[in-house]
């Protein structure tokens, strides 16, 4: 008879919102979560501590109120730190490349992968983000009705509803207004993003699975509805998510 020992590692969970709403609606916190509660599941982590931080993905964990904590928790209890998704840790190939000499960390969407794959996978996280927002840039209207799915005015409307407005702008003040667009455009998509992520990682396959699983969950469009097939494909479409591949039996 075989005596099988299963070894259980500490974990301090740390999870990152970008903004105050996020924080309080629950929204993206709610999701990662889930995502560190399944994993720890799955691999036997067990989990010491959690803190929460809502603030830009554009600090370095260490510093971050909670992040802080987070790691100061890990090196007392001699844990490792795990988060949902590589960019709630960072957006920064830097920041992250700098955490790895430091301390040993997880995320529970790529429960198995290892340091050099982390890292692959940031350098490629942030030249995506790099590809966005220069497309962001050259295509704002574009962009919106990709990103809002049909939900928030179009540009169109935007521009009839600010024409007043817009007669006494300088040119600086016109560019000021429409940076304040992209940046509600990129918050709501940002919003939506753990959600959606979610709701494929559970098992939705189709869109109107999705935008059923949205609707269960509260998670409303722009607009305060609820979501359609046509409005899953456009956001997923905008935010680069994508079903898993089917497995094909060779």
């Amino acid at each position: 008879m075989t005596n099988t020992t299963t070894h259980t590692i500490d974990v301090v969970s740390y999870c990152r919102v970008s903004s105050q709403g996020q924080g309080e609606s629950g929204l993206g916190l709610e999701a990662q979560r889930e995502y560190i509660a399944r994993a720890a599941q799955q691999n036997g982590w067990n989990i010491v501590a959690e803190f929460v931080d809502v603030v830009s993905g554009k600090l370095a964990i260490e510093d971050r109120p909670e992040g802080k904590k987070a790691l100061s928790a890990c090196k007392k209890v001699k844990a490792q730190l795990v988060v949902a998704k590589l960019d709630r840790l960072s957006r920064s190939v830097h920041h992250i490349a700098r955490l790895m000499e430091q301390i040993e960390f997880k995320v529970a969407t790529m429960s198995h992968a290892k340091t050099f794959e982390l890292h692959l996978f940031a350098a490629l996280a942030e030249q995506e983000r790099t590809f966005i927002a220069t497309r962001t840039k050259e295509a704002l209207a574009a962009l919106q009705a990709r990103a809002d799915g049909g939900d928030v005015q179009s540009v169109e409307k935007i521009a009839r509803r600010t024409a007043a407005l817009e007669k006494g702008r300088t040119a600086p003040n016109r560019a000021k207004a429409g940076e304040a667009i992209r940046e509600r455009v990129y918050r709501w998509q940002e919003s939506v993003r753990d959600p959606i992520d979610l709701c494929i990682h559970k098992g939705g396959r189709t869109l109107k699975q999705v935008a059923d699983c949205l609707n269960s969950k509260g998670v409303t469009t722009s607009r305060g509805g609820e979501w359609s097939s046509i409005q899953v494909s456009r956001v997923m479409k905008s935010l680069g998510l994508q079903f898993p591949l089917k497995q094909i039996d060779l």
